[in-house]
């Protein structure tokens, strides 16, 4: 539902009202059909029009607010009920009581950390790279679950079949994952072993381009130095001295 605004003028004066919209299917395609006037808005300004509908949709529908509902969205309310049982308009609807306490969640599965690291694999092309060094489809998405799996919730190879159920990763790959053990993991990484050294080159390749990085090289000194007794003589030995 949406709130539409319209003007007439009438006698060399404009009036403006305020229409209670919604988009309703029929054989000629949507349509938009008027369930009550609202009359002037104003003062209030146009970006409340969304909420206010929205409140409206809601009260229609039967779902309470937990602040309640104002006076004028009460009549409101009435208004557009009593247009509609005028017009016929819900004829067609039927209407579903939910009670929140009855409702049950089964086998939940987290869709959001793995579906943006799917992303993020097929942007690096993975599947492709693992296919040019010789692994199957198959391989290709045990190596991905694998991957994911240490990205997101680093396991051993005997937990992370567990891990994969209750993700969405088999909704996402369209693989079912229900009888996956950990040999098949453990196997997976006996094939990609060999080809290491053909699938780091070639996505740091795709890492340069991809991200438009250079070649430079940086190399770090973790050398540390320390001092065998008390060295009372030695400046740099005194505490807190910063190398």
């Amino acid at each position: 539902m949406y709130i539409r605004q319209s003007r007439r003028t009438y006698k060399g004066k404009t009036y403006t009202n305020h229409l209670l919209v919604e988009s309703v299917q029929t054989a000629k395609g949507p349509r938009q059909r008027t369930i009550c006037s609202l009359g002037s808005l104003e003062p209030a300004p146009a970006e409340d029009w969304l909420g206010l509908a929205h409140k409206l949709q809601s009260a229609l529908q039967g779902q309470e607010s937990l602040s309640g509902s104002s006076t004028e969205i009460q009549e409101w309310v009435e208004k557009a009920r009593n247009k509609k049982k005028s017009t016929g308009s819900d004829g067609d609807r039927s209407t579903v009581t939910v009670e929140p306490d009855r409702v049950q969640v089964e086998q939940a599965r987290e869709a959001g950390p793995v579906h943006v690291g799917h992303q993020l694999w097929g942007q690096l092309g993975m599947n492709r790279i693992l296919q040019e060094a010789g692994l199957s489809a198959r391989a290709c998405r045990l190596t991905e679950v694998m991957t994911l799996n240490r990205l997101i919730c680093p396991s051993s190879e005997h937990a992370m079949p567990d891990w994969i159920r209750r993700t969405a990763l088999g909704d996402i790959l369209q693989e079912d994952f229900s009888e996956l053990a950990d040999e098949a993991l453990y196997r997976n990484l006996d094939r990609l072993h060999p080809n290491r050294e053909a699938i780091e080159r070639a996505l740091a390749e795709k890492e340069k381009t991809l991200f438009n990085l250079d070649d430079t090289v940086y190399l770090y000194d973790l050398t540390s130095t320390y001092f065998e007794g008390q060295a009372k003589a030695n400046p740099q030995a005194k505490r807190g001295y910063s190398r």
